[in-house]
């Protein structure tokens, strides 16, 4: 599952378009998967990011990301055991496009003097509220409680969130979380949503 990757201000809107989404939940995996052309793996490795996990894990995964999404939440939180266990590592690219605030908590997020704990706290704070939401089949933006968006973005920090935004979209990413990793042949793929059962072909075995 995944939030729409529109820019949306209305609540009316967001509620269709995640409906939308609950009923693409049931789509096959292989119709989600893209499969982007090798280079633009090269542009992933030198983007700044969050990165979480061992240093010298044998996998890494890349995550567009935005800190209103409560399928992002689910699976930050699904994720624990790979990144716990040392087998995966992730390297979170903040995006800005759910809600109108959802720049200004990417931002503060980015420039908070420790943006992977930043991250981590607003991501665990969070889980509760995203089960909740999600169990109900309506599910709604992650509310203002905790994480204050910044009102005025740094230039350069602003700067890096349309950088990954333009870069999600040329993946071909439509919906957050979207994930690129690459397989054991070397391959990269790329989908929009990460279920839970998903993950162990995604994230390997744990």
């Amino acid at each position: 599952m995944q939030f729409s990757a529109r820019r949306s201000f209305s609540l009316s809107f967001v509620r269709l378009a995640l409906a939308a989404l609950v009923t693409l939940a049931t789509t096959a995996m292989a119709a989600q998967e893209k499969r982007p052309p090798a280079a633009l793996w090269k542009q992933l490795e030198s983007r700044p990011a969050i990165v979480e996990g061992r240093a010298v894990a044998p996998k890494t995964i890349y995550v567009f990301m935005d800190a209103n999404c409560p399928f992002c939440t689910k699976f930050w939180s699904d994720a624990r055991p790979w990144v716990d266990g040392g087998k995966v590592k992730l390297r979170y690219l903040m995006i800005g496009i759910l809600t109108p605030t959802s720049l200004g908590k990417a931002a503060a997020i980015l420039a908070d003097k420790d943006p992977t704990q930043a991250l981590a706290a607003h991501e665990r704070a969070h889980i509760p509220e995203s089960a909740t939401t999600l169990a109900t089949g309506d599910p709604q933006p992650l509310g203002e409680r905790g994480l204050q968006p910044l009102a005025r973005i740094p230039p350069a920090i602003r700067t890096q969130l349309e950088a990954n935004r333009k870069l999600m979209a040329a993946f071909g990413i439509e919906g957050t979380p979207g994930l690129v990793w690459r397989d054991d042949a070397g391959a990269v793929h790329a989908r929009s949503g990460a279920p839970a059962s998903a993950l162990p072909s995604i994230l390997g075995p744990r």
